[in-house]
């Protein structure tokens, strides 16, 4: 029986940066708010809300800008976005051992689910609007021994749900700091997470943590 591997979807399975820019600047305008659409896509991974906080909207302002957003994302985000190198190739590793793959997001789920339809990503579960240990409660639900994201925010929601964290460097989190929070292998993209996943579980050398197969070295 294979197992259930949790994925992250912004710029782990998807590179929306494009549109992120795009609908983050439009929604400053449209509100008279200084909202940075570059700053915005360049450090995806916390909730919107807080975002828009740190961008200093008002908190009396957030529901509606939120709203706002979510209603502009299909025709501006969704088109112009693109699968992340070896996101398809990453869930059918999962699939064809037998495994099931859960994808558990901050984002809104209705527009992540866009997403993955737009892209052919298929994957047996999907959770949205979660963010960092709260991803913890899906992925224990769902039974998944592996969380991959490339945030430290993913890194703290594996460990939390005691699946193995896997982190990939194509976010705004760095090798260094994703091993610094507690992952278990780093990749440069999901195109080596399907060599790595073929021997997840066998034992490892003398040192090594047993939880999955050791990097390549």
């Amino acid at each position: 029986m294979g197992i259930t591997v949790g994925f992250d979807l912004d710029m782990t399975l998807i590179d929306p940066r494009p549109g992120m820019v795009a609908v983050m600047n439009a929604l400053g305008v449209e509100s008279g708010l200084p909202l940075d659409g570059e700053y915005f896509a360049a450090n995806l991974g916390p909730p919107l809300d807080a975002s828009l906080r740190g961008f200093g909207a008002p908190e009396e302002r957030i529901p509606e800008l939120v709203a706002r957003f979510r209603a502009m994302y299909p025709d501006t985000v969704v088109p112009v976005t693109v699968a992340m190198p070896g996101a398809a190739e990453a869930l059918h590793a999962v699939r064809a051992a037998g495994g099931r793959t859960v994808v558990v997001t901050g984002k809104y789920g209705p527009n992540a689910k866009l997403h993955l339809d737009a892209l052919g990503l298929e994957v047996d579960v999907l959770v949205g609007e979660l963010w960092s240990t709260e991803k913890a409660a899906a992925l224990t639900e769902h039974g998944a021994r592996v969380y991959v994201g490339d945030h430290v925010g993913d890194i703290r929601g594996a460990l939390a749900a005691g699946a193995v964290p896997v982190g990939v460097t194509t976010g705004p989190c760095t090798k260094e700091e994703l091993l610094a929070e507690g992952a278990d292998v780093v990749f440069g993209s999901l195109t080596e997470f399907p060599g790595w996943f073929s021997s997840f579980g066998e034992p490892r050398g003398s040192g090594r943590s047993g939880r999955g197969p050791a990097p390549a070295e």
